[in-house]
């Protein structure tokens, strides 16, 4: 089955008995290296041709089984055929973005953005979080010029938006407010100076 990546839209194939009669798995991406349930389509209901199932995209049950594999390192995600007029992802001209903790653990600090993906969790994220109820690898916001979004990485207790779990991506805007975990953080963009 052909699977795509919600973050940057990397298409693999995925060989359905590697979900052990499971009715999803939780998987990375090689590229971006973005956590994401994938759903068996043992379980899904039965359609001819393909399903779509939210983020993604099964292909018919007849195409060729191969394990995950890597897209080629010369293809740019610009040059992609993505279906969408997305930009690529970067930071905007005469912007500074910066995320403000709001509540928790480390109330008070303030993290300036300078790449178009920061991660955010307890270990191993770009920004990294002094809280128990936060995962490894929790969330991350991505940056497209002027376009900013939130996404879940599969964490364990989920990313709230507006007091709701998200279950896709989500815009942000300036002032925008998020909880990772018991910690509340603020998107804030300012003009450079």
């Amino acid at each position: 089955m052909i699977i795509e990546c919600p973050g940057c839209r990397s298409k693999y194939q995925y060989d359905e008995e590697r979900f052990e009669r499971k009715p999803s798995k939780k998987i990375r991406c090689a590229r971006c290296q973005q956590v994401f349930e994938i759903h068996n389509p043992a379980f899904a209901p039965r359609e001819p041709a393909s399903v779509d199932v939210g983020e993604m995209t099964y292909a018919s049950r007849t195409s060729p089984l191969k394990d995950l594999v890597e897209p080629e390192p010369s293809e740019e995600p610009s040059a992609r055929q993505t279906g969408r007029n997305e930009p690529a992802p970067a930071l905007p001209v005469g912007k500074r973005l910066s995320l403000a903790i709001l509540d928790g653990p480390d109330a008070g600090s303030v993290f300036r953005i300078e790449r178009p993906r920061v991660t955010i969790g307890r270990s191993n994220a770009d920004l990294t979080l002094n809280d128990s109820e936060a995962s490894r690898q929790h969330a991350a916001v991505e940056v497209r010029d002027t376009a900013y979004t939130l996404v879940d990485l599969g964490s364990t207790n989920g990313t709230l938006f507006e007091g709701t779990k998200i279950e896709g991506p989500v815009e942000l805007t300036d002032k925008s407010e998020f909880q990772v975990g018991t910690t509340t953080l603020m998107l804030i963009v300012t003009d450079e100076h």
